[in-house]
């Protein structure tokens, strides 16, 4: 089933920095997410280091678990075995760990793929939970707060890789402002990144940077890619569309050329 707690401060490995802190509960971990690459038949083996950045020892659970990405890029974890899933072929040094005040631990995990493993992508989270919930005071009443962190695991399974196509461009909203967006399909058997070198001009004429979103676009899924712009004396403008957005995008391996006018 999924998880769920009566209050859930929680941070995930998309593009966040992997720190927490709530009262009981007050971890960094690195690296922020790992994007690593096994043939079939190999063991590989990884490191977390969690940090305890409080005074206090801290116990932490630790476990895996399943997850999915949503419209918004939020995620959900799932404790149950999704179809598909992976997580069989991961081992875990040990359930429970305890960092002293101030401390740093090494934790380590790897992953088995079997022989026969189809080219493609293995794709889980390892979780880190506070093991007591602390009490927090909110209107006269005492509510239990848990912490947590997921650390976003994606292992390349022999030749699997994104393939990325454009469908087109549409106008969305980010952040309450309206910015030119890319809709993109992953037609691959991994997730891919889009990155790129991109300027462009508004309505106004009016010259821009801009910078491709590069949140994950998982195999067989189509997301939006938005284009933040931004210029020297700007980092958040307003645009007046319709706006001509050019230059090289790259994912991967993969550089395509986009010269394109959203209106």
């Amino acid at each position: 089933m999924q998880r769920s707690f009566p209050i859930l401060l929680s941070l995930v490995a998309l593009a966040l920095p992997m720190s927490v802190q709530a009262q009981g509960f007050a971890a960094l971990i690195s690296p922020p997410r790992f994007e690593i690459a096994a043939k079939p038949g190999k063991t590989l083996r990884s490191v977390i280091e969690v940090s305890n950045r409080s005074t206090a020892p801290a116990k932490y659970l630790v476990h895996t678990a399943d997850w999915t990405l949503a419209p918004d890029f939020s995620v959900s974890f799932h404790d149950d075995l999704r179809p598909g899933s992976c997580r069989p072929w991961v081992a875990l040094e040990r359930p429970v760990v305890e960092v002293p005040g101030g401390g740093t631990l090494r934790y380590r995990f790897e992953v088995a793929v079997p022989a026969d493993a189809p080219a493609g992508e293995c794709r889980f989270a390892v979780m880190i939970e506070g093991a007591e919930p602390s009490i927090a005071a909110s209107k006269g009443l005492d509510l239990p707060v848990t912490g947590r962190i997921g650390v976003i695991v994606y292992v390349t399974i022999g030749d699997g890789a994104p393939d990325l196509e454009l469908l087109g461009p549409k106008i969305a909203t980010l952040n309450g402002q309206p910015v030119p967006t890319l809709r993109v399909h992953n037609g691959g058997t991994a997730h891919g990144r889009m990155s790129g070198f991109l300027t462009g001009t508004d309505a106004k004429g009016i010259s821009y940077d801009f910078t491709p979103a590069d949140f994950p676009i998982l195999p067989h899924e189509e997301r939006e890619v938005f284009l933040t712009p931004s210029s020297a004396k700007d980092d958040h403008p307003t645009l007046t569309f319709p706006v001509t957005v050019k230059g090289t995008l790259e994912w991967g391996n993969h550089r395509t050329e986009l010269n394109q006018l959203f209106e």
